[in-house]
């Protein structure tokens, strides 16, 4: 009961980030392209109304991931998440007015991919769960890699004009963001169960994840201005799932299955990152994106969309 639980409690709180990607894209569409990492990009987006819903959107999503990380694992939890791409495309065909209003061939095959290849991975894998709180000694190294990597996809994708480079490692950054953010609201979470609203207001957990939460936003608005989504995307999918099943199985304990599983666990990520490129690359998905580079210039250039 309590994996159900997990499983549609992660798929509503997909649903709820989609329709939030869907209408943060919509606006990020308005902002002029920048050579560099914009710090006031954010301040920007703020005088966009319909930013400022997408945001909105991220409390929902936030209380139904929580949710779903008490009842279940991190590795479980996390990786139904890759559903939140088709859920885009299914709600912005659906809600946002100017979108094509089909998905071709291409689309529905990469949905299908995607559920394929997740099922298989998790089938193969069957994570278990371990402990619903990780030690102090086990979170400082695990906060040093991940903080390492994040600033050196940054720092090599700053080194890159604008471009599918720029933005797929602005995208890997953006992955191990969102699966630290993901790890610090289980452990907040277990501090909520065990000292109510005061244990979770104390609890450092409950600011990490606010600041990795924030710190990931950022990367990942910049990473839809950097470059197209068929860079971005798939690693970013890709990125968070595995990222965060290795966290679970690091700070949590949780149990995967080895030896000749690995084989169909690594098959399924094959389908989930195949599913996730043609997604990209359908028309409805880049609509919801940034523009592809060249069509918008900063702030004062003139377009170069070519006819």
């Amino acid at each position: 009961m309590a994996t159900w639980a997990a499983v549609v409690s992660a798929l509503l709180a997909a649903a709820c980030n989609a329709l939030s990607v869907v209408l943060q894209r919509r606006a990020a569409r308005t902002v002029p392209v920048s050579a560099r990492l914009r710090l006031g990009l954010i301040a920007d987006l703020l005088h966009r109304a319909v930013w400022l819903v997408g945001m909105l959107m991220v409390l929902p999503a936030a209380c139904l991931q929580a949710l779903a990380l008490s009842f279940g694992a991190l590795s479980v939890v996390q990786p139904l998440f890759v559903m939140e791409l088709p859920l885009a495309l299914l709600l912005g065909r659906m809600l946002l007015g100017g979108l094509p209003r089909r998905v071709s061939r291409r689309g529905w095959a990469g949905v299908a991919l995607l559920v394929v290849g997740l099922g298989t991975a998790l089938a193969a894998a069957a994570p278990g769960a371990g402990r619903d709180h990780a030690a102090l000694g086990s979170w400082v190294p695990a906060l040093v890699v991940c903080a390492a990597v994040m600033a050196v996809s940054v720092g090599a994708g700053l080194r890159r004009g604008a471009g599918s480079v720029r933005a797929a490692l602005f995208g890997a950054g953006t992955a191990v963001a969102y699966a630290l953010t993901a790890a610090l609201l289980k452990d907040a979470t277990h501090a909520w169960k065990q000292g109510g609203a005061g244990g979770f207001f104390t609890a450092w957990q409950s600011y990490g994840f606010v600041v990795a939460g924030m710190v990931a936003l950022f990367l990942m608005e910049n990473a839809m201005q950097s470059g197209p989504l068929t860079a971005s995307q798939p690693v970013l999918t890709l990125g968070d799932a595995l990222v965060s099943l290795s966290l679970g199985v690091t700070l949590f304990d949780e149990r995967v299955r080895a030896g000749w599983w690995l084989v169909p666990e690594a098959l399924g990520c094959g389908l989930v990152l195949w599913g996730a490129v043609l997604l990209s690359q359908v028309s409805l998905a880049r609509d919801l994106a940034v523009g592809e580079v060249g069509e918008r210039l900063p702030r004062g250039g003139r377009s170069r969309r070519r006819g």
